[in-house]
């Protein structure tokens, strides 16, 4: 299994997610920008190396405003704006569910990933 296989994995749960909890849904993975295809492999590759939902969510961050993306109410591809851009402890108990979430779905699956630093399992698929 590869990294991106993972990170499909990850988005559709946050999709589903988002569905359960009100917030509209990211698209599928399929009609996903790039922009978040890349985000949900670049959490897939910190959740490899061990980090916890914090340290994740500080990736995340640091990722965004890298990126140009700054806080706002709503988020808003178009002006990059997130209501998520805050620290960790801010967050609402529903987004850190999210978090908890995703590396659940990498740890679970991270024992299969190629070349992996879990260990390296069959390669049972791609993205």
């Amino acid at each position: 299994m590869s990294p991106e296989a993972v990170a499909r994995v990850c988005h559709e749960t946050n999709r589903a997610w988002q569905e359960v909890t009100g917030e509209a849904p990211s698209l599928p993975w399929e009609q996903a920008p790039a922009w978040q295809r890349e985000s949900s492999l670049d959490g897939v590759r910190h959740a490899l190396a061990g980090v916890g939902p914090e340290e994740l969510h500080e990736a995340w961050c640091r990722h965004r405003l890298a990126d140009g993306w700054r806080w706002g109410p709503t988020k808003d591809p178009e002006l990059k704006t997130h209501p998520c851009l805050v620290p960790y402890g801010e967050l609402p108990a529903v987004q850190r569910v999210k978090d908890d979430l995703f590396l659940t779905v990498v740890r679970v699956l991270g024992p299969l990933v190629s070349g992996g630093r879990r260990g390296a399992g069959p390669d049972v698929g791609g993205a």
